[in-house]
């Protein structure tokens, strides 16, 4: 069980890399590029289903994402489980 609970350690603290590295614009050759790309790439298979069924909500001219919440949630009553 140590090594499932750590796994949703580590995929917390990648997921929540992602959503702050989401709100700066940096060009794509940069660093901070390349680590978003790797935080992309861990992240997408879980978020990306989740966004086909739950829609962006709409503030003003942006729209907020709400499948990475969905995911620390659904990942804090996992880990409040098994853990």
């Amino acid at each position: 069980m140590t090594l499932i609970c750590s796994l949703i350690d580590v995929y917390v603290y990648v997921l929540f890399g992602r959503i702050i590295l989401s709100f700066f614009e940096v060009p794509s050759d940069h660093v901070v590029a390349r680590i978003r790309g790797v935080l992309a790439t861990l992240t997408d298979p879980v978020l990306i289903p989740l966004r086909r069924v739950i829609p962006p909500v709409r503030i003003g001219g942006a729209a907020l994402d709400l499948s990475p919440l969905v995911v620390l949630f659904g990942l804090s009553l996992l880990r409040s489980v098994i853990c």
